[in-house]
């Protein structure tokens, strides 16, 4: 449960545990992050309106690693527009605040259920997002999410488990500026308003593996006072068959 209203948490946790469910509390994004890498839960209950990181940057970072998790989102922000973007960000159900405890509940419990008949499902694409293939082509490059290496004019290179989730959100968002600030929160869950070089940095990692001139970038673009881009379509000098 990620949830910053320690009343509201404690209550509900109490709840679920005469339900039978073993429960773990994260106050904020960071926190959860950091739970989820040593207690993968079989659901989460998900605020919008956390501190540092919020809600949604939180969805779409737990998104980028596991499609299948069930995601209850709970929160005051109940207007139909909000609904909409936390359904298009990859939430399964959605509770506004006030609440009944017992709807709650059983939606607590339906999401379950319906997450262990679908255990063996394939991987389901999230409503205004684009499905990434197992193996990913773009360029002269082969992206293998698998395996995790990349095949290019470069040759073989393995790559890590951070480069892999922030090549996935540039692939779902292909065409779309991204912030760097936005970056930060999705890729890495760091809190609005730090600075770091940390994405400057794997972008010239991504060049030097992707890009035939990475002093020319033409899939990893910078915008000048916005982020970057990653341009899926742009054909490199001299490639203009594809």
């Amino acid at each position: 449960m990620i949830e910053d209203e320690a009343h509201i948490a404690e209550g509900l946790k109490l709840n679920l545990e005469l339900k039978g469910y073993e429960v773990k509390i994260a106050p904020d994004g960071f926190s959860a992050l950091q739970l989820l890498k040593t207690w993968p839960p079989d659901l989460i209950v998900l605020d919008i309106m956390l501190p540092g990181i919020d809600g949604l940057s939180l969805l779409r970072n737990i998104r980028i690693g596991d499609e299948q998790l069930p995601i209850l989102i709970l929160s005051a922000k109940g207007d139909s527009e909000d609904k909409v973007k936390g359904f298009s960000f990859g939430a399964d159900d959605y509770l506004s605040k006030p609440f009944n405890l017992e709807e709650f509940l059983l939606r607590v419990e339906r999401l379950l259920i319906r997450s262990e008949r679908q255990h063996t499902a394939p991987k389901r694409s999230v409503s205004g997002r684009w499905e990434i293939e197992p193996v990913y082509t773009f360029g002269d490059n082969q992206i293998d999410f698998s395996t995790h290496t990349v095949l290019s004019r470069h040759g073989e290179i393995t790559l890590t488990e951070q480069e892999i989730k922030i090549l996935k959100l540039f692939i779902e968002n292909r065409g779309k500026p991204i912030s760097r600030h936005k970056l930060l929160e999705i890729g890495w869950g760091y809190p609005r308003g730090m600075k770091t070089r940390t994405v400057d940095n794997f972008i010239v990692r991504f060049r030097k593996y992707f890009e035939k001139n990475p002093r020319k970038p033409v899939f990893f673009k910078s915008l000048r006072a916005v982020g970057y881009i990653f341009d899926h379509d742009s054909e490199e000098p001299g490639d203009a068959s594809r």
